[in-house]
C-alpha cells in the first residue's frame, strides 16, 4: 500500500490544488450553502422556522463555518459591500411580533472607513417606512468586531443613538456570495451579497 502511495505521490504533486483533495471542500460547501439558503427561504429569514428547523439551521451553520475558505474575513475585500439578511435567528431584527418588514433587509460593511449600515422598509399600518441604523466598526482581530451604533433614521426623521448602543460581530465563514456572521447576544445571521 505505501508503495501505491509513493507512486502516485508525484502525480498528486503536479497536480496541485485541483486535484481531487481540494474537490471535496468545494461541492461540501456548494451543498451546505443551497441547504441553508433552501431552509432560509422555507422559514421565511427564519421568521416562521420551527424549534427543529432551528437546529437544523444551526448544524448546518456550523457545518458551513468549519470550512470557510477566508481565515482573515475583516481583512479581506469581500467582505465589503451590501449583503442581504437571509436569515436570523433574532426575533427584533425579523420583527417578530411587530411590524413586518417588506423587502430586503440590507446590511453595508465598508472595511475602508470602519462602518456598518443596516437598512430596511416596515410596514407600518401598511405605508411603507424606510429605517437605518449606522454604526461604527472597531475590529479587534481579523474575523471579530465591535459595533457603536451611531445614528437612527425612520424615514425622515433622524436622530443620535445612545450611547449604551453597542454590539459585535464575528464573521465566521466568508466567500463571494454568502457570509455567516455570530452576535454578541448569541445569535446567528446568513448573508448572501447583493
Amino acid at each position: 500500500m505505501q508503495s501505491i502511495f509513493l507512486l502516485l505521490l508525484p502525480s498528486l504533486i503536479l497536480l496541485g490544488p485541483t486535484s481531487a483533495f481540494f474537490v471535496a471542500p468545494n461541492k461540501a460547501r456548494a451543498e451546505l450553502k443551497t441547504k441553508i439558503l433552501d431552509l432560509a427561504s422555507e422559514t421565511k429569514r427564519g421568521l416562521t422556522a420551527t424549534p427543529d428547523q432551528k437546529q437544523e439551521m444551526l448544524q448546518l451553520f456550523e457545518k458551513l463555518e468549519k470550512l470557510n475558505p477566508t481565515k482573515n474575513p475583516l481583512k479581506s475585500p469581500k467582505v465589503n459591500g451590501d449583503w442581504s439578511l437571509d436569515y436570523t435567528t433574532s426575533d427584533s431584527i425579523l420583527g417578530k411580533g411587530g411590524f413586518p418588514r417588506i423587502g430586503p433587509i440590507v446590511q453595508n460593511i465598508n472595511t475602508g472607513d470602519l462602518t456598518a449600515q443596516n437598512s430596511e422598509v416596515v410596514s407600518y399600518f401598511g405605508i411603507p417606512v424606510s429605517r437605518k441604523v449606522t454604526a461604527a466598526l472597531t475590529p479587534k482581530n481579523s474575523q471579530f468586531t465591535d459595533v457603536k451604533f451611531k445614528r437612527f433614521t425612520l424615514g425622515p426623521i433622524g436622530f443620535d443613538a445612545p450611547e449604551s448602543f453597542r454590539g459585535a460581530l464575528d464573521i465566521t465563514y466568508l466567500d463571494d456570495e454568502v457570509r455567516l456572521t455570530r452576535g454578541d447576544k448569541g445569535n446567528i445571521f446568513v448573508l448572501t451579497k447583493m
